[in-house]
């Protein structure tokens, strides 16, 4: 499993779960065409982009040019790493028909493929660990963001403290929290959540 800091970004659940299997990393999907309506989503990136970087591993169609694209549009002059899937022909095994242009999408590669398209791009050298302690689901629990009565309530004001979408997952929060803030930036913010004191 290879280890990386940057926020890796895919166009579907499917291609996320594929890397799921090769990476260690905190992965988000575009859900297609979603993205270009998804303002929340795409100032999340942006702030995410501004701190580690991100690796943008699309499909090797017109789709995923556009898609390429317009994540640098949205990450500006944040590092990229262009990481490319070769245009192969094939049909992923839970669909009936092949894509538009016929070409496998990031899901349908295989591990090696996959390992040979980062090494290409320079991503599986060792990288640097990120100093400090990490936020973890425990920490959610005892501040009470997860596993409470009234978690999801919680949750939500501290994403909109944060100007985060407010609809991610336990899960999804945590990775974001870990790629913005250190563990002692995240303690100053959730302890406001008792007392309901919002952002300046």
């Amino acid at each position: 499993m290879i280890k990386l800091n940057q926020l890796v970004i895919v166009e579907g659940k499917y291609d996320k779960i594929t890397l799921e299997n090769v990476i260690d990393a905190h992965i988000i999907s575009t859900e297609g065409f979603c993205i270009f309506k998804n303002k929340e989503k795409c100032d999340m990136i942006r702030r995410i982009a501004e701190k580690n970087g991100v690796i943008i591993m699309t499909d090797s169609d017109s789709a995923g040019s556009m898609i390429r694209a317009y994540i640098k549009k949205i990450v500006g002059n944040s590092e990229i790493i262009n990481v490319y899937v070769p245009a192969l022909k094939g049909k992923e095994k839970r669909k009936n028909t092949p894509s538009k242009e016929g070409f496998l999408g990031v899901e349908g590669m295989s591990r090696e493929i996959i390992l040979q398209a980062l090494q290409k791009s320079g991503v599986t050298q060792p990288q640097k660990i990120k100093a400090g302690r990490k936020i973890t689901k425990t920490d959610l629990f005892c501040m009470g963001l997860s596993g409470n009565e009234n978690s999801s309530q919680k949750r939500e004001w501290l994403l909109e403290n944060l100007d985060l979408p407010k609809k991610l997952s336990p899960n999804a929060m945590l990775d974001v929290l870990n790629d913005l803030y250190t563990y002692e930036q995240f303690l100053e913010v959730a302890k406001n959540v008792e007392t309901g004191r919002t952002k300046d």
